[in-house]
């Protein structure tokens, strides 16, 4: 099994599997605010199992490539959005689900100003930033019981730019 991944591109395509890659590309879809704001409306579908949805701070050390991947998680009761404070890209790692184990994954390096929503259940990286501050604002499910299952690597993976 080859353990290195390279970083790819993110793409509303390439992403689409794992969830919603949210930007501002195109013209938005209504001009608000006296004519001076474009609001690019509904960009994201959130799903939760029940629960609400609530909205936390995340400060996160930025990461350094090569990175070593070592475990992925997902959250079987609700979609997870990860929106920076900051203009800086992060890197985004994604695995998809083979018969309840996470499949190889694909790692992806976003654009400034752009948000990922992972899809509920959707195998995920931590949370990786590349540069400092590594802020974020996070939107999830708040609600009773665990909404967390990890899985760790029996040999890690080499994430590195391609």
């Amino acid at each position: 099994m080859n353990c290195q991944i390279e970083i790819e591109p993110i793409t509303v395509q390439a992403f689409a599997p794992f969830g919603d890659l949210i930007d501002h590309a195109g013209q938005p879809d209504k001009i608000i605010n006296q004519g001076l704001c474009g609001r690019y409306h509904d960009r994201a579908i959130l799903d939760f199992a029940d629960g609400r949805p609530g909205i936390s701070l995340f400060n996160a050390i930025p990461r350094e490539l090569p990175y070593k991947l070592e475990m992925v998680e997902r959250h079987p009761d609700g979609s997870q959005a990860f929106i920076p404070m900051t203009e800086n890209p992060f890197l985004v790692i994604v695995a998809p689900d083979e018969d309840g184990k996470p499949g190889r994954p694909h790692a992806f390096l976003t654009n400034p100003g752009q948000v990922v929503n992972y899809h509920r259940g959707t195998w995920h990286g931590v949370l990786t930033p590349l540069h400092e501050p590594g802020l974020f604002a996070v939107m999830d499910r708040i609600g009773k019981g665990d909404n967390l299952e990890e899985h760790w690597f029996a040999s890690p993976y080499e994430v590195v730019q391609a």
